[in-house]
């Protein structure tokens, strides 16, 4: 994308991501808040962002899996005639996570959650899903609805494999020193 650039990035793989409150049974959610929270902290410091550049960045947030724990625990106890605990259904949105991140970090741009479908990408399924995730951002930069946005990709399987990877794509004038608070 012309003038823009990469500010920060992150990356998460294997390890067990720390667990974030109101968000239970899966690893989904957490590893999307603690591979984003690495990025924004590599660029911002601590939370919030500086009010100028998060008042006008936004969210894009991709997986190849989506929260399978969670849809799993779901379905098992609908099946068994069960009563499904409220988080689950909180958390099963992935807008849920991609709020949080918002509203702690200060970012009020657009916020967009998808999974590639079959053509976006080749390669391993997070490879997949971060070029999806590249496709949304470049055209909600170009669309104006905001000057930059944070990337995740995400990925966590029933077998407890997680992987994930965050970018901050904005212009590159946003690679100078951040205005003191």
């Amino acid at each position: 994308m012309n003038g823009m650039a990469e500010l920060a990035s992150a990356w998460w793989n294997g390890a067990e991501p720390p667990p974030v409150a109101g968000f239970v049974t899966s690893a989904f959610s957490p590893l999307a808040a603690a591979v984003a929270e690495l990025c924004l902290a590599d660029y911002f410091g601590t939370p919030p962002a500086d009010h100028a550049r998060g008042e006008r960045t936004g969210i894009v947030l991709v997986s190849s899996t989506g929260d399978l724990a969670t849809c799993t625990a779901v379905a098992t106890a609908v099946q068994a005639g069960r009563r499904v605990p409220p988080l689950l259904f909180y958390q099963s949105n992935h807008n849920a996570v991609a709020g949080y991140l918002a509203a702690r970090w200060g970012l009020c741009g657009p916020v967009v959650c998808t999974m590639p479908g079959r053509a976006a990408g080749t390669g391993d399924p997070l490879s997949r899903a971060e070029a999806e995730a590249a496709i949304c951002a470049e055209l909600l930069l170009a669309d104006g609805d905001a000057e930059a946005a944070l990337v995740i990709a995400v990925n966590a399987f029933l077998d407890g494999t997680v992987a994930g990877s965050a970018k901050l794509i904005g212009p590159a004038s946003w690679s100078l020193p951040l205005p003191a608070h």
